[in-house]
């Protein structure tokens, strides 16, 4: 046994931010608990492990469980992306955007965040999510049924298995270009999965199939396409618009994240 103080000592300035929320979760308290209480005796091998596991490069919010996104926690573990403060740049567009009673779709949903989100801030929405991985989906359940959003889940390749019209389509799809991915953190290379960072060679391939899905989907049911908000990859702007004019697209708004980069794109039928 080991006082909390003398673990936070042990493991340094480098891994303080970690080792203290780690012990905070360990002891069922905050982290403000923590630095009250140095005098607290824990198992060291319970911290050790879990450290361990952090130097090895999994990321502290899988280790953990949970993280936190537009002010709510959410369960996440190596079946799901990781939610990111980028992420709630898109819920606030959508949040602004959608009409009253509109039936949205989130396309891979992931954990479910956007779409858990977008019920819980706004009931009048009709929220449905999708996600070609049932693992993946099995998490978004999971929030869903913690945090009581109203969402609809189903398994679907981008909207292939639904046969519905929407008035909005949502997603943050993985958008990095193949060649790229060996060049990230070993934090997202080694542990987020594969298929949620990249979905080819270009890294727009699923943004296109999303245009494309929602011009198909309005033709065939005589219906206004949907409203698209969807999170883009940095340098792609130029690109998703071309996309957009090729499926009869305009993009209506471009915001940028915190560090000016090009991060959301809003888009709605040239009618």
């Amino acid at each position: 046994m080991k006082t909390v103080a003398e673990l936070r000592v042990r493991y340094g300035s480098e891994l303080r931010r970690d080792a203290d929320l780690l012990l905070a979760d360990l002891l069922g308290s905050s982290v403000a608990y923590v630095h009250a209480h140095g005098e607290l005796e824990i198992d060291e091998r319970r911290v050790d492990t879990l450290l361990r596991r952090r130097m090895a490069g999994e990321p502290l919010q899988y280790i953990r469980g949970r993280a936190e996104l537009y002010g709510r926690e959410f369960v996440v573990d190596d079946r799901v992306l990781i939610p990111r403060p980028e992420t709630e740049i898109l819920i606030e567009e959508a949040l602004k955007r959608l009409p009253a009673s509109a039936r949205v779709v989130d396309v891979g949903t992931g954990s479910g965040c956007i779409a858990v989100t977008l019920a819980l801030e706004r009931p009048d929405l009709e929220v449905f999510a999708v996600d070609v991985s049932s693992a993946a989906l099995a998490v978004a359940k999971r929030n869903r049924d913690r945090l009581g959003g109203r969402v609809r889940l189903a398994t679907s390749d981008v909207l292939e298995g639904l046969r519905l019209t929407f008035d909005a389509i949502v997603s943050n799809p993985p958008y990095i270009p193949a060649g790229d991915v060996q060049s990230l953190q070993v934090e997202v290379r080694a542990h987020e999965p594969h298929a949620a960072l990249t979905p080819g060679v270009e890294g727009t391939e699923v943004i296109e199939r999303l245009f494309d899905t929602a011009q198909k989907s309005a033709r065939r049911d005589d219906a206004r396409p949907p409203l698209l908000i969807l999170e883009i990859g940095f340098g792609q702007e130029e690109a998703v618009r071309a996309i957009a004019a090729a499926h009869g697209y305009r993009v209506d708004a471009v915001i940028p994240d915190l560090a000016g980069i090009p991060r959301v794109v809003v888009s709605s039928p040239a009618l």
